[in-house]
């Protein structure tokens, strides 16, 4: 999401400064905080690059209109006398019992939120806004829908539903296709609920993991997504990437589901199993080009950093002529 903002930002003519690693690919001024993806060298605690991150920030910030940070909050106590020319975008879910102090800590940091839901369980903070996000509008293209079948992407773990989808999916009388991941930490989820319950349904055919290259062809075909989510969702990337292929989506109305979904139009919000089999029957009803068409106008990355330079517009100087932003 940092990339896909950055790069839109440069492309609109912005001074951009991105601080990440060597390898990244950007149009933008890019501070290489290390050579490489710390995964690539099997690094997986980044907190201490994070430190450094946020020094070499530190070194430069007067350079920068705007310090736009993307790393909860790990800044807030070196950039707290500065917090007017700061903005920080909250990624992950809000609920967590010691995420209340820390923001009664820092009240004046401002903020922006994914979706509206996940701003439920904070305090009173400085909100500057919500802003959704945003896709390069050619990185995906409308498909057919031609499969026929119904799809799930993502992780395998009890959150996200596969059970549910699986049941969906038997009810409706569709194929279903999963092309999903299955983490460590869910691999006995995967080995003890889920393949034993693949075992007993031939409606359903696993494909695993698949790459960004390969979720055109299977988005694409499909009639529809199922995201049968089980938690509060703080948005929902893969919505807006069946959204781009034209395919509809079939949700429960969980997290950021009822804001991101247009129900009747860009999809179908249910409310359990039997709700969604019954959408699944009604999916001629959608008109693959106006799906297509909301994400253009609500989810492509234009739409995402007009959101982001409306908020920095507010965080600089009245009558700036220019940016200049930094992503950390």
């Amino acid at each position: 999401m940092v990339s896909w903002l950055t790069e839109e930002l440069v492309a609109q003519g912005h001074d951009v400064t991105l601080f990440a690693s060597g390898d990244s690919q950007t149009a933008a001024k890019l501070e290489a905080i290390v050579p490489r993806a710390l995964r690539l060298d099997g690094i997986h605690n980044s907190l201490p690059y994070n430190i450094i991150a946020l020094d070499r920030v530190a070194e430069q910030m007067e350079e920068f209109d705007v310090m736009h940070f993307h790393v909860d909050f790990f800044h807030y106590p070196v950039f707290r006398n500065m917090a007017q020319r700061t903005l920080t975008t909250l990624h992950g879910r809000q609920d967590l019992p010691e995420l209340p102090d820390i923001y009664r800590a820092f009240p004046h940091m401002p903020l922006v939120s994914i979706s509206n839901h996940q701003r439920k369980p904070v305090p009173p903070v400085n909100w500057m806004g919500t802003v959704y996000h945003g896709l390069p509008a050619g990185r995906l293209r409308e498909g057919t829908g031609r499969g026929g079948y119904l799809a799930f992407l993502g992780r395998i773990c009890a959150d996200k539903g596969p059970e549910q989808a699986i049941e969906i999916a038997r009810r409706a009388g569709m194929t279903l296709k999963m092309a999903a991941k299955v983490d460590p930490a869910d691999q006995e989820y995967y080995d003890t609920v889920i393949r034993p319950l693949l075992d007993r349904s031939p409606h359903v055919e696993f494909i695993g993991e698949i790459n960004d290259d390969q979720k055109q062809d299977f988005l694409g075909n499909a009639a529809a997504l199922l995201f049968p989510i089980q938690w509060p969702e703080p948005f929902g990337l893969v919505m807006i990437e069946s959204m781009a292929c034209g395919t509809p989506v079939i949700a429960f109305p969980c997290g950021s589901v009822p804001e991101i979904l247009e129900d009747g139009l860009t999809g179908f919000i249910v409310n359990d199993v039997e709700e969604a089999a019954a959408a699944c029957g009604r999916l001629n009803d959608l008109f693959r080009p106006s799906v297509r068409s909301r994400f253009e106008e609500r989810f492509s990355a234009s739409a995402m950093a007009r959101e982001y330079l409306r908020i920095y517009q507010k965080l600089v100087a009245a009558g700036s002529s220019s940016c200049a932003c930094v992503a950390a």
